[in-house]
């Protein structure tokens, strides 16, 4: 981010218009260089993940992000390059980097990245700039967006962002969990067309992996923790000798060639690292 400061910049003083103009949301590891191809960069819920999890960790002592006035210079422009880009009325490509739209999953994302940093010293977030996007994430609720009705994104809102309330919780699961859980994971949204196996490329969704652990998770977080365990047992029933795929082809023993994917193992590593804890708990 200090290294395109000036492109922060120029997108606070003049709302960006063009997808370019928005800070990227792919670097490269070592030269922190922009990618330019077209891949869904104009991504608001990046900038709201990086700004909670610089909140959860200066917060928990974990350890430091802000280490100078640079770091905490570089966190108040983002609060004020959402306020500019107006976060909680503006379309982005959202978590599967795709359409844009308004997106309930990014507003979601940005508001909890600004409570999250708000109480770090030396952070300044006018609580309006929160206040707007809880406004747009309640109008939105329990939709994703105006042309999905459920999106296995929502569950974001849920966990790790905690934005919505009990019954906005319960209302997602039984959505996500009626519309799109199936055999061997949680298909992302009705019609995707990412790795669709039928011929009529409409009715068969791929069946992601994640979206079992995602689950298996927030319900170990209800003190469910006889669903998240059936959860967990069908997640070890979708592991191969690779690793867990990113996702099953419809009703389908094939996975994809994404064996193993990082966000797949690393979902389950956390729901096995949950339910070992609460075990031990219960001893």
């Amino acid at each position: 981010m200090l290294k395109h400061e000036q492109k922060i910049d120029w997108a606070i003083e003049n709302k960006p218009t063009h997808t370019y103009q928005y800070i990227h949301a792919r670097f490269h590891p070592e030269t922190f260089e922009e990618f330019w191809e077209e891949w869904g960069n104009k991504q608001n819920d990046a900038i709201g993940c990086i700004l909670f999890r610089i909140g959860e960790l200066e917060a928990h002592h974990k350890r430091t992000i802000l280490k100078n006035e640079d770091d905490v210079r570089i966190v108040n422009k983002l609060v004020k390059y959402l306020e500019s880009i107006e976060y909680w009325n503006e379309g982005d490509s959202g978590m599967w980097e795709e359409a844009e739209e308004l997106h309930a999953s990014s507003v979601g994302a940005c508001v909890a990245g600004l409570k999250s940093i708000k109480r770090l010293p030396g952070v300044e977030v006018p609580d309006s700039l929160i206040q707007k996007g809880e406004e747009t994430l309640n109008a939105l609720l329990p939709r994703e967006s105006k042309n999905k009705f459920v999106d296995l994104s929502l569950l974001s809102l849920i966990w790790p962002y905690n934005v919505v309330s009990d019954e906005q919780r319960d209302k997602i699961l039984e959505n996500v969990e009626y519309h799109l859980l199936r055999e061997k994971g949680v298909i992302r949204y009705k019609g995707d067309q990412y790795y669709n196996k039928n011929q009529d490329e409409v009715s068969e969704e791929a069946e992601w992996t994640f979206g079992l652990a995602w689950l298996a998770i927030i319900y170990q977080n209800m003190g469910n923790n006889e669903k998240a365990e059936g959860l967990i047992k069908d997640l070890i029933a979708d592991d191969t000798p690779e690793g867990l795929p990113e996702l099953y082809y419809s009703n389908s023993p094939e996975y994809n060639q994404n064996t193993p994917l990082g966000w797949s193992e690393s979902l389950f590593v956390i729901a096995l690292y949950q339910l070992e804890r609460k075990l031990q708990e219960q001893q």
